[in-house]
């Protein structure tokens, strides 16, 4: 389901609303969004980024960081019984 970015929020469907709520939770943004993911504090966060042990579960272009929050979580978790 593809979604018109043009379209007001008052004018969606459940379907197309449930959709973006559902899209809202799956990623986190930046470093301030790995911080909430892991509830640390920013230098928490860029120490765990920098560690590269969530890097198959963020997406980078130039100064923008996307993170796969449930693949974020499964990775951290598997590194740290390791």
């Amino acid at each position: 389901m593809n979604l018109d970015p043009k379209k007001k929020l008052s004018d969606l469907t459940v379907a197309e609303y449930l959709m973006l709520f559902r899209m809202e939770n799956k990623y986190a943004f930046g470093i301030v969004g790995i911080a909430k993911i892991f509830g640390c504090s920013k230098s928490k966060a860029h120490e765990i980024k920098a560690s590269g042990d969530i890097d198959d579960a963020i997406f980078q272009k130039e100064r923008i960081i996307v993170v796969d929050i449930e693949k974020a979580l499964h990775l951290f978790a598997n590194k740290a019984i390791k």
